[in-house]
């Protein structure tokens, strides 16, 4: 009776502001950017095989990765960024489905997924009821990136590159909710997409299942 919502967008289209308000109205957010560090940390499979392939100079003094040399690399060269993902992409899986159950032994009935490449891996759209896009302007997509990690155009340009295109996502999601304006407006389209998610059938039934 529970069912997942994707929810994705680009790099800098303001995506963490869509779960900020979610999460105020209650919703299950499971962030896989957050498992997604968690699973690199020192002494996790990921972390040894990732030290393995990289090598140590990924590594800061603490034993950590540093996740902006890393960044760099995989950036600039797509076949190691795809090994990167082969690595880390089953045990962050492993860890979302971990908190899925645990949602739905909570008594959830939806569980929204945060999950930034979610149409580019395409690997978890298939267990999704709804996908929901955040979208904003290539202008201001870009803008921000820059100012936001203070990378030149070029830089932010190649960033935004590594991803399929925001008006590609749009024709693969469900929803689009469109922040390319100011935040009172993403709120009244968030609230919107809980109002719908709250009185789908899915939700509905469990309800009545539930007595």
């Amino acid at each position: 009776t529970m069912f997942l919502v994707g929810l994705t967008g680009g790099i800098a289209s303001g995506k963490s502001t869509v779960v900020a308000i979610l999460r105020e109205l209650g919703c299950a957010v499971i962030d896989a950017d957050v498992i997604a560090r968690e699973v690199v940390q020192p002494h996790f499979k990921a972390y040894r095989q990732i030290v393995h392939y990289f090598g140590t100079e990924i590594l800061l003094e603490s034993g950590e990765i540093n996740r902006e040399a890393l960044g760099n690399i995989i950036f600039s060269h797509p076949e190691k960024r795809q090994l990167l993902n082969s690595i880390t992409h089953p045990e962050i899986q492993k860890e979302m489905l971990k908190q899925i159950v645990k949602y739905f032994v909570l008594g959830y009935r939806y569980v929204i997924l945060d999950i930034p490449l979610l149409f580019e891996t395409n690997r978890l759209t298939k267990f999704m009821k709804y996908t929901v896009l955040v979208y904003c302007d290539p202008p201001t997509q870009l803008s921000r990136l820059m100012k936001r990690n203070g990378l030149s155009q070029a830089e932010a340009e190649a960033r935004i590159t590594s991803q399929l295109p925001l008006d590609k996502k749009c024709k693969l999601a469900s929803h689009v909710i469109d922040n390319s304006g100011d935040r009172g407006s993403t709120r009244r389209q968030v609230l919107r997409l809980h109002a719908h998610l709250e009185d789908s059938l899915d939700f509905l039934w469990a309800r009545l299942a539930a007595g």
